[in-house]
């Protein structure tokens, strides 16, 4: 497995009917408005030293087409570091369009779970531009905005994926997500042990003591949401324990010692 010696911060902006907002575990109905400008909230990201802006169309997850386009290429007009999105991502004709306009990568999710062959031709058509998105609920994958849990484990799928030239892959514990419990340390281990790609954890940051934890794991990056917006953590202070991580590793592997 790939050792990522130093972790990436996504920052994550999540967007509905325009609005910059989190929900509670994936739901609809628990959803916080943190901003109704989504660009001044990325450059404000930017600025405090974010590496790479994670958007996520909540709209497009739930009617599988891209529906917030005007503030994602606002987005990429104005910022600096690149951006990957996700949600709603189901045609070549839709990938095409977003990769046209800017963006680094895309994340596909609900696909892998009923068009693995479409999934696969994506990924071949782009190779590293693409994503593998697996939302998880209590081991099985969600799909179509997390409203409905397939009979697919979280292994399943990747032994199906784990050969195509993907970027990495996004894996999100839906039970965490937005709820500020610390990220689901065992089950992002296990997805290490499953796949030779790049991993990013999502759900559950809350603090630096998050942030160390995931960096000992030998992550590709970690994305963080609602921790930002309520300011249980700051970026700047996040990436200095990923450094002060990173170094560590460094000494220890110069001592002969392999990384976790």
């Amino acid at each position: 497995i790939k050792w990522s010696s130093v972790m990436q911060l996504y920052p994550a902006i999540d967007l509905r009917g325009g609005k910059c907002v989190r929900l509670k575990q994936g739901d609809y109905r628990q959803e916080t408005i943190f901003s109704n400008d989504p660009l001044s909230t990325a450059l404000d990201w930017q600025q405090q030293g974010g590496d790479f802006l994670h958007l996520v169309d909540l709209d497009g997850a739930r009617t599988g087409q891209s529906e917030n386009l005007d503030s994602v290429k606002r987005i990429l007009q104005t910022v600096d570091i690149p951006c990957q999105m996700g949600g709603g991502v189901r045609t070549t004709e839709n990938v095409t369009r977003l990769l046209d306009i800017g963006l680094k990568r895309v994340i596909v999710g609900t696909q892998a779970l009923e068009n693995p062959t479409w999934v696969e031709q994506t990924a071949e058509r782009f190779p590293g531009q693409i994503v593998l998105g697996i939302d998880a609920r209590e081991g099985m994958v969600a799909g179509h905005g997390w409203e409905k849990t397939s009979h697919i484990s979280t292994e399943q799928l990747l032994n199906k994926l784990n050969h195509l030239p993907l970027a990495g892959v996004i894996y999100t514990d839906i039970s965490r997500d937005g709820m500020l419990t610390g990220p689901n340390l065992e089950a992002i281990r296990s997805v290490l042990d499953y796949t030779p790609l790049d991993v990013i954890a999502s759900g559950g940051v809350k603090n630096l003591e998050d942030i160390e934890n995931l960096a000992n794991l030998r992550l590709a990056g970690c994305i963080i949401g609602r921790a930002l917006y309520e300011g249980s953590l700051q970026l700047a202070e996040a990436k200095r324990t990923i450094a002060k991580s990173a170094l560590s590793h460094q000494v220890s592997n110069h001592d002969g010692k392999t990384p976790n």
